[in-house]
């Protein structure tokens, strides 16, 4: 195995057929996160207050995500580090490290570009966050692309069936 393999980040980027704005709503927003990635998203503010299903988030702004293919005690709970209301969109990933979203054009493309760093060296965090969120980010970009280039959801939506890739 190559020793110089950086098991503390990756990155996944995937080009997208929409404007850039559309696209980082798709993160900042409730509504819009819920379009291509989540089945619940809850935003809040500081004070505990929830935001608006199309308001942006900002700078210590807090999440709780749920995903189609689990129950509800399946959360994903942290804090958003960073949204400029244009092109990046950065949080905490519970134990999983920082997540890093970037949108630009490229190449009169538009791309979409998430990096995980700070991924735990032990053992679990080889392989349920560095192979694990990879797998499910690579899943959930495809699905972006489906989402946005063809209106396909292409999420599991069946809690009972386990082990999915989609889900």
């Amino acid at each position: 195995m190559d020793q110089t393999y950086d098991w503390g980040r990756f990155t996944v980027r995937i080009n997208v057929n929409a404007p850039v704005e559309q696209l980082y709503k798709g993160w900042a927003t409730r509504k819009g996160i819920e379009y291509w990635f989540l089945r619940e998203s809850l935003y809040q503010h500081p004070d505990g207050s929830a935001l608006g299903e199309n308001e942006f988030v900002s700078k210590n702004d807090s999440y709780t995500w749920k995903w189609h293919g689990y129950p509800d005690t399946t959360t994903e709970k942290g804090l958003i580090l960073d949204a400029n209301g244009k092109d990046l969109f950065k949080f905490q990933f519970g134990k999983a490290g920082i997540c890093s979203v970037t949108i630009r054009k490229e190449m009169n493309e538009t791309i979409v570009e998430l990096v995980q760093d700070e991924i735990p060296l032990d053992e679990k965090g080889k392989m349920y966050y560095h192979v694990g969120c990879k797998t499910g980010w690579t899943f959930y970009f495809a699905n972006m692309k489906s989402m946005y280039e063809g209106g396909i959801d292409l999420r599991n939506r069946n809690e009972h069936l386990q082990e999915m890739l989609n889900s």
